[in-house]
């Protein structure tokens, strides 16, 4: 029990690295929640420090899934303390777990106030490695809906609730057998509904037409 306690709390710690707040203070010396939405996130970064910097910012948060599900989860060596009852082996249970953990705390992160980003690229970061081909079809979704709409919350949304919808198209419509399916699943409902829920805000603003959009044009220095 010790041992799993240790890889989820290493997971939340690795999860937890404000890589937007560090990225926005070196390169601008600004605290990135102070400008743009408030939010601690690579779309903010994207929205103020342009888009090199947000895509950097975007990738070190998928980074911090990407390592807890294949990194940290290595660390767990005992037998689960409680019966597996998923059809997943022990091992890519815990993976579940680290990559759970890794977006709590991203969202909630020890090391900024409990003030985070809101999980998409942890998340992706995390799924990319359990779901791979479910994950890129849904990055498509995001790139187009972006690419459209110019709304990077919009797209985010788009892509955390294709994922379970793509899972269930190619596995009952195309009769894709996907292993572990009926454990996937709600895992992915459950990431898309946190989504959801971190992206409450800018729903609103979408709705009233007040969300920020994105632009590819360079950033001038904030002082």
């Amino acid at each position: 029990m010790l041992n799993l306690a240790f890889v989820v709390i290493l997971s939340y710690l690795v999860g937890s690295i404000p890589t937007s707040i560090i990225v926005s203070k070196l390169v601008r010396g600004i605290d990135i929640r102070e400008h743009g939405s408030g939010n601690a996130g690579g779309s903010n970064v994207f929205r103020v420090l342009g888009w090199k910097f947000g895509i950097l910012v975007i990738l070190l948060d998928a980074l911090k899934g990407a390592l807890a599900v294949i990194v940290v989860a290595r660390f767990y060596l005992d037998s689960f303390p409680f019966k597996n009852i998923t059809p997943f082996d022990d091992f890519t249970l815990v993976q579940i777990i680290c990559g759970v953990a890794a977006v709590i705390g991203h969202v909630w992160t020890v090391f900024a106030g409990f003030r985070g980003g809101k999980g998409i690229a942890t998340g992706l970061g995390v799924l990319i490695m359990l779901v791979t081909i479910d994950m890129a079809l849904a990055l498509g979704v995001f790139f187009i809906v972006v690419a459209l709409s110019r709304y990077i919350s919009l797209g985010s949304l788009a892509a955390a609730v294709a994922v379970p919808l793509i899972l269930v198209i190619r596995e009952n419509i195309f009769g894709v057998d996907i292993p572990g399916y009926n454990t996937v699943l709600p895992f992915c409902i459950m990431l898309a509904l946190l989504v959801i829920y971190t992206h409450r805000k800018n729903i609103d603003r979408l709705i009233n037409g007040s969300e920020s959009k994105i632009s590819f044009v360079k950033k001038k220095s904030i002082k």
